[in-house]
């Protein structure tokens, strides 16, 4: 039976809250780092980061936002035409430099490794939404580590300056799986369209697809657009994607 406890972990920067679920009565699993979207952690995220561990992994749910706060980061609906939530927003993102992620994304690395129940192969990486980059970023951080790595409607996985995720993309060895949202204005088309110019550039082993309907935020069960079978189908993908890669 999958157990959720809640622990502290300890980077260069602090000490994240968080959730680690696993089957203590089935040792050797794969570890899997499964961050939130901007919302941070909630009963969608916790659920979900269960099921995960329910297919045979230990999952590790942080607290990404340690740096303004312990959950909830935000406690009220979030809706981009409100101005304390863009506000907001900021405060909790505004932290979480393309360093800060690879720092806090090699910490939490080494807390799942030094789990009893986790094995010491290669580990699995989660995003969505706002941490699609920190996905990207974690892949690029511990190339030594991490197998695989999925981003479901992940943002601003492609901009213009020295800060875009996919300039890390050579230093990454995980297998990819991208997840896009239609009409997402944090990830449009065009967006699309030269993120995956930059994945076959690299020429490592991905998959990019945009899901038909979906729209963003549509896995996570709380969101106003979620989308239940595209939201399965995303979760049998991440399945697919952690039995093939890690061990």
């Amino acid at each position: 039976m999958v157990v959720e406890t809640a622990v502290e972990i300890r980077t260069p920067d602090g000490a994240p809250d968080g959730f680690l679920y696993l089957d203590e009565s089935a040792p050797g699993r794969p570890g899997v780092i499964h961050y939130t979207d901007i919302g941070g952690i909630r009963d969608s995220h916790r659920a979900k980061a269960k099921r995960i561990a329910e297919q045979g992994y230990v999952v590790l749910l942080p607290n990404v936002f340690y740096r303004t706060g312990r959950p909830p980061v935000i406690d009220w609906p979030i809706n981009p035409n409100d101005e304390r939530i863009m506000k907001r927003i900021g405060e909790i993102s505004g932290p979480l430099t393309p360093e800060a992620m690879e720092k806090d994304s090699s910490a939490y690395v080494d807390f799942l490794a030094a789990q009893q129940g986790a094995s010491d192969g290669a580990m699995g990486v989660l995003g969505h939404c706002f941490s699609g980059a920190m996905a990207v970023r974690a892949c690029a951080a511990r190339p030594d580590k991490i197998g695989a790595a999925a981003s479901f409607h992940g943002g601003r996985l492609f901009v213009d300056g020295p800060a875009s995720p996919h300039l890390a993309l050579p230093r990454i060895k995980a297998r990819l799986h991208f997840g896009h949202a239609v009409q997402d204005k944090s990830m449009p088309q065009e967006a699309i369209d030269k993120f995956n110019q930059a994945l076959a550039a690299w020429g490592g082993k991905y998959e990019s697809e945009v899901y038909e309907g979906a729209f963003h935020g549509w896995t996570v069960t709380d969101s106003p657009v979620y989308n239940q079978p595209q939201a399965e189908r995303a979760f049998a993908k991440l399945m697919e994607l952690f039995r093939s890669a890690l061990r």
